[in-house]
């Protein structure tokens, strides 16, 4: 009789203990949803680091402005078109067919979320050109809410005078600032500049989630890495794979 209550109370502790932790995960849920749901509907993250609208160093100015996929006028759509396929079409070789259609349609999401970089005007000068942007997206990686840089594109004659460093440094920020633990990337392997710059230069390490951790057989067959950079201890963890 005795053994029987014993294993009984055994059994209503487990179940309590399985509801306690069900309930823990369904309200982290909700709070990661509700964080992503938050930082997408930001109008303009750009408010909150003024400071960051100007780049003016190394013979480079620029100013910068927020924008979202929805809302890309048509000559903006055809731009980004045309600057990555400048930059990415030889990185991505005979995939570049298939890839191009993804981020054309990538592009104009509602998710989507841009920084776009206009050269300064001057004198003679009364438009701003477009020289660049970055396209990124609030998301959930393994139940961690981060933020997804899809791109990052600059044109040749402003590459190299550390404005990439510069508006990643911004991405971070944006990403501290709406609670995400961590920036995430895709990188092609083949794209041995933008490796360097992501893992030397910004000190991303390649994620546990990437084809080459999760099963480096198959990582040899995958043409890309995903890197990134946590900021807390739980994301370190999950997305690093460092306790």
């Amino acid at each position: 009789m005795e053994s029987r209550g014993v294993a009984s109370h055994s059994n209503n502790v487990s179940s309590r203990e399985k509801k306690t932790k069900r309930r823990e995960i369904l309200e982290k849920k909700k709070a990661n949803d509700e964080l992503i749901k938050a930082a997408s509907s930001e109008k303009s993250h750009l408010v909150y680091f003024q400071p960051f609208c100007h780049y003016n160093r190394n013979g480079l100015s620029v100013f910068i402005e927020s924008g979202s996929g929805d809302k890309l006028s048509s000559s903006v759509k055809q731009y980004i078109q045309n600057l990555l396929k400048v930059n990415m079409e030889v990185v991505f070789g005979p995939e570049w067919s298939t890839e191009e259609k993804v981020k054309c349609r990538d592009m104009v999401s509602s998710e989507a979320r841009y920084i776009f970089v206009h050269e300064a005007p001057n004198a003679t000068v009364d438009k701003t050109p477009l020289v660049g942007f970055v396209h990124f997206r609030f998301t959930l990686e393994e139940e961690i809410p981060v933020l997804y840089v899809y791109e990052i594109q600059l044109e040749s004659h402003v590459q190299g005078k550390g404005l990439g460093k510069f508006l990643m440094q911004l991405i971070e920020l944006i990403a501290r600032k709406s609670c995400m633990g961590a920036v995430v990337l895709t990188v092609q392997k083949a794209n041995a500049v933008a490796i360097n710059f992501y893992r030397s230069k910004l000190r991303y390490t390649i994620s546990s989630i990437s084809p080459s951790r999760v099963d480096p057989l198959m990582g040899l067959e995958k043409s890309y890495e995903i890197l990134c950079k946590a900021f807390d201890h739980e994301a370190k963890a999950i997305l690093e794979g460092s306790g």
